[in-house]
């Protein structure tokens, strides 16, 4: 919300026309908003405003267009502006859990702690992504993923490498997951399974 970029990362800038606001306020129905991506079937965006009304932002009107949602898609994922301001609460508002994502960095854990917290509130299921995770620099500053864990007080439920194909899927429109079975990709494949249920190992980075 105000910094809308997913649809230059999923490449679809040119189809993703609508966005949620034009839902909550009757302009078009969730199924003309929401647009299948080109490769990865069964794959729908629904993008964010550039610039949000105050209408727009109104948590009764998030939860019925949420649950419209529900009955027509498996999963939903509803990606957070950084922050716990309006933005936050709207992302929240409607959600069965959550997922912290942090880097192992004492300021980003700090923000983590801060989220949990109001994510506490409202929600009994949280879980902890590590990401951009980088073997040698955890040794150097004498830090473990579990040190991460204990700070953010959360189970983790994933693992990311620190990847440089995740910067250039960015630019090029390329959803990651497609680019093979390693690295960052296979990372985000484990955690979308454990989301799901499946027992899946935490990868190991070397």
């Amino acid at each position: 919300i105000g910094l809308r970029n997913l649809d230059i990362s999923l490449g679809m800038s040119d189809s993703a026309l609508m966005d949620f606001t034009d839902v909550v306020e009757g302009r078009c129905s969730l199924e003309r908003a929401a647009v299948e991506h080109p490769v990865i079937r069964g794959l729908y965006l629904l993008t964010a405003p550039v610039r949000p009304t105050p209408s727009s932002m109104d948590e009764e009107k998030m939860k019925a267009m949420l649950e419209t949602a529900r009955a027509q898609f498996d999963y939903i994922l509803i990606d957070s502006p950084a922050g716990l301001g309006s933005g936050f609460r709207l992302a929240v508002c409607g959600a069965d859990r959550a997922v912290v994502v942090s880097t192992n960095d004492s300021s980003a854990l700090r923000d983590a702690q801060r989220t949990v917290v109001e994510l506490g509130r409202r929600l009994d299921t949280i879980h902890l992504v590590m990401n951009r995770i980088q073997p040698k620099l955890l040794r150097k500053l004498r830090t473990t993923i579990d040190d991460a864990m204990n700070t953010a007080g959360l189970p983790l439920i994933g693992v990311i490498p620190e990847d440089t194909q995740v910067m250039l899927c960015a630019n090029r429109g390329i959803p990651l997951t497609s680019q093979g079975r390693k690295g960052a990709a296979m990372a985000c494949r484990n955690i979308a399974w454990r989301l799901m249920g499946r027992r899946v190992p935490i990868m190991r980075i070397r």
